[in-house]
């Protein structure tokens, strides 16, 4: 279940990546997938902008669709890429 907290932790997070670089790995039905290198370009209350680096348009994505894992996103953190939100594995074991 997603809690609000859940959502305001992940904008603020977003919120200060904007201009730094991200892989985004999602799912495009039918056993295909992508992972593309991309920057955050803007973030906005409800939804974040996102610019691919071999594309030159845009795209939007919800904080819940991160959430929600529709797609997950790495932050390179200077030496290399690290997940915006641990695996589901690593969380539970927090919890308990």
């Amino acid at each position: 279940m997603i809690c609000q907290n859940d959502i305001a932790s992940l904008k603020t997070d977003i919120n200060e990546m904007v201009g730094q670089k991200i892989i985004v790995k999602g799912s495009l039905g039918r056993c295909k997938s992508f992972e593309k290198e991309a920057t955050i370009e803007k973030a906005y209350p409800n939804i974040f902008v996102i610019k691919y680096e071999e594309d030159a348009g845009n795209v939007t994505y919800s904080y819940t669709d991160i959430l929600t894992r529709t797609v997950e996103v790495d932050v390179f953190d200077g030496s290399g890429y690290s997940p915006l939100i641990p695996p589901i594995a690593e969380a539970k074991r927090e919890q308990v």
